[in-house]
């Protein structure tokens, strides 16, 4: 059975943000609907607005990866049903709730490090927003409009 879009939505934000609170996930749901609904690029021409093609568009995220390197991933949406804030924070999002702070962020990572690069993705497509918790955030520069 197929997830609906609120229930793929809380799988994701618990297994790619579970652990950095409230303002982590809200962080992580806000760059994918920015994803979702930005106007140009890469995303609006691959994913064209479906909340389930930017979740699943290939090496976005690592949750929806049975494998990685090789080996089974325990951490999936499939292994690890969402809780009730998990819902919550999808409901946010998709009524059109953004974390402010996050700006127009169409990337973020956990660089394992206390300081964030400049850029990332690495060719250059988002300069630094801010960090959450352990993640960074990247809004797009004028190079992402080409991709």
């Amino acid at each position: 059975m197929a997830y609906d879009n609120r229930e793929l939505l809380a799988r994701i934000l618990k297994c790619e943000a579970g652990g950095e609170g409230e303002n982590g996930m809200k962080a992580v749901a806000s760059v994918i609907m920015n994803r979702v609904n930005v106007a140009f690029g890469e995303y609006q021409r691959i994913c064209q607005g479906d909340i389930r093609k930017v979740i699943y568009q290939k090496g976005q995220f690592d949750c929806t990866r049975p494998v990685l390197g090789g080996q089974p991933n325990p951490q999936t949406i499939w292994a690890n049903p969402p809780d009730q804030i998990h819902y919550d924070i999808a409901d946010w999002a998709i009524s059109g709730n953004r974390l402010f702070t996050v700006g127009a962020s169409l990337w973020y990572f956990n660089p394992f490090n206390p300081s964030c690069p400049y850029t990332f993705p690495y060719n250059g497509t988002g300069s630094f927003q801010v960090r959450v918790v352990k993640h960074c955030f990247y809004n797009p520069t004028a190079a992402y409009a080409e991709t």
